[in-house]
């Protein structure tokens, strides 16, 4: 029966989608800034844009799995670790490209996303959280365990990555190019049917049942595309750090990646986007802030700076509270849709 599914929202957060104009002029605006950021950015610019890059595939990812899909997960940042190792292996023993490293990763992580995905065909909500909790600290406890093959705590070390003899600059455009495909194929995954089932699985599984959705293989497959989009960004980390160990991996980096759906929108592409620069960014800007505020002579910045993890906690705190839709909030009501889309969540 796909008669039903084609009548489903196209976005699980009530955004109204952007006129094809405005959402064609936004994606040439950001394919622009992209290909600008090494002419008129530094070296540091470059570093950031590419690791903005690699948290937007990560977030991009998690948002398919818990904003479209509603299931919960705060396990994410292992998925990362999956493709990380996977791609690096076949690297140091293979000496297989970037490209096919990536579809390793992206296989890998997607396999390991199902097996950790079956809690979810029966348990939701805060259990299943407690469920991705434990997979997040079963893959690291093999990260770090398991020595023969991902050198345990010391690691795996990568050589550098040299793009068409571009260096650094040749590489970032690499970082943007796969982070650009990997937002627009989730941007139109949702106007599938598969990604339909997902937000009706979202919104009553029960109901999405009767409707002839599938709900077992649709939870499995939101976890298994959230999980192929962390190996993805994983293995690009890998590429780009040039080191894998366990500490890479842990629970706060999972949350990192939760706070980015959560500021930046859930069930929103552009709010995956907006969230990873948020927090991304914002902790360098307040590192420099603190910085700033230093005196000459005194050590205030070593004082203040545990206050910064205090500040950008109060920051998410605040999103939370005034503008629960997030970052994406802001855009509608820059837009003027805000009134539009308050008066469709009511009905």
């Amino acid at each position: 029966m796909t008669a039903p599914t084609q009548s489903l929202p196209a976005s699980a957060s009530g955004n109204k989608p952007l006129s094809p104009r405005i959402e064609t002029i936004s994606w040439i605006l950001l394919v622009l800034v992209m290909i600008s950021v090494p002419i008129w950015g530094s070296i540091y610019a470059v570093y950031m844009a590419c690791l903005i890059a690699i948290n937007v595939i990560a977030t991009v990812g998690l948002n398919i799995t818990v904003g479209y899909a509603g299931l919960l997960s705060i396990g994410h940042s292992a998925f990362l670790g999956v493709g990380a190792y996977a791609s690096a292996l076949m690297w140091l023993h293979l000496g297989t490209p970037l490209a096919v490293n990536l579809v390793v990763g992206a296989v890998a992580a997607f396999a390991i996303g199902l097996v950790f995905g079956i809690p979810a065909l029966r348990i939701k909500g805060v259990y299943l959280a407690i469920a991705t909790l434990a997979a997040q600290y079963s893959l690291y406890f093999v990260f770090q365990q398991w020595t023969s093959v991902t050198g345990g705590d010391r690691g795996l070390s990568l050589p550098k990555i040299d793009v068409f003899g571009f260096g650094d600059t040749g590489f970032y455009y690499v970082v943007a190019f796969v982070a650009l495909i990997a937002t627009l194929a989730a941007r139109n995954l949702f106007r599938t049917r598969i990604g339909r089932s997902f937000i009706a699985v979202r919104e009553k599984d029960y109901a999405a049942q009767v409707l002839g959705i599938n709900v077992v293989s649709t939870k499995l497959i939101a976890f298994g595309i959230g999980a192929a989009y962390a190996g993805i960004a994983g293995a690009l980390l890998a590429a780009f750090l040039r080191i894998v160990n366990p500490d890479q991996f842990t629970l706060v980096s999972s949350v990192f990646f939760l706070a980015a759906v959560v500021v930046g929108g859930r069930g929103s592409i552009l709010g995956s986007i907006l969230g990873a620069l948020f927090m991304t960014l914002m902790p360098e800007f307040l590192r420099e802030i603190i910085a700033l505020v230093s005196i000459e002579g005194a050590d205030l910045a070593s004082l203040l700076s545990p206050l910064r993890e205090i500040i950008f906690g109060s920051l998410i705190v605040l999103f939370l509270i005034f503008e629960p839709r997030g970052l994406v909030g802001f855009v509608d009501r820059a837009l003027g849709r805000s009134e539009n889309v308050e008066a469709r969540q009511e009905h």
